[in-house]
């Protein structure tokens, strides 16, 4: 079913659909869903482990209880995949997914990539439950005169 979703979206924007459309995300604040997101990181696109650690989603637990990521995916339109490791995110907190390489820590998740994941001109970040039904998304790009960060948490 996540699959579906992310080839909707990809087949829509290559249509140019989603390409006259202001960002969006499907985010109820009630629900563990992207926060910020750092889709373009600043200064040259050097691929320097700093430079790939300047990109970054965020993702945000806006329920009252602390929940378990271990799992939970996050993907773009690319099919770029990186499924979260075990980590408890408590209520009303946020963890920062960086593309790049590093330790995880409490705040911090590193998806390890050596390439840069987000799109500068537009994409779409997904956030999918372990079930692969259940999905949060948001979209952005400077294509758009998105800021960057995006701020995704606000949406609705």
């Amino acid at each position: 079913m996540k699959k579906y979703a992310v080839l909707i979206a990809a087949a829509a924007m290559a249509a140019g659909t989603l390409a006259t459309a202001p960002a969006f995300a499907a985010t109820d604040p009630k629900t563990v869903h992207f926060g910020g997101w750092q889709y373009d990181s600043p200064g040259s696109d050097t691929r320097s482990n700093t430079s790939l650690n300047n990109e970054w989603i965020n993702i945000h637990n806006g329920t009252s209880a602390a929940v378990q990521l271990k799992g939970w995916s996050v993907e773009d339109l690319a099919g770029h995949s990186y499924v979260l490791p075990s980590y408890k995110l408590g209520a009303g907190k946020t963890v920062k997914l960086h593309t790049g390489r590093g330790t995880n820590t409490a705040g911090h998740l590193y998806w390890g990539s050596g390439n840069y994941i987000w799109n500068n001109t537009q994409d779409m970040a997904f956030l999918f439950k372990p079930n692969g039904y259940d999905f949060r998304s948001c979209f952005a790009g400077h294509d758009f005169g998105d800021p960057n960060p995006y701020n995704c948490h606000n949406e609705s």
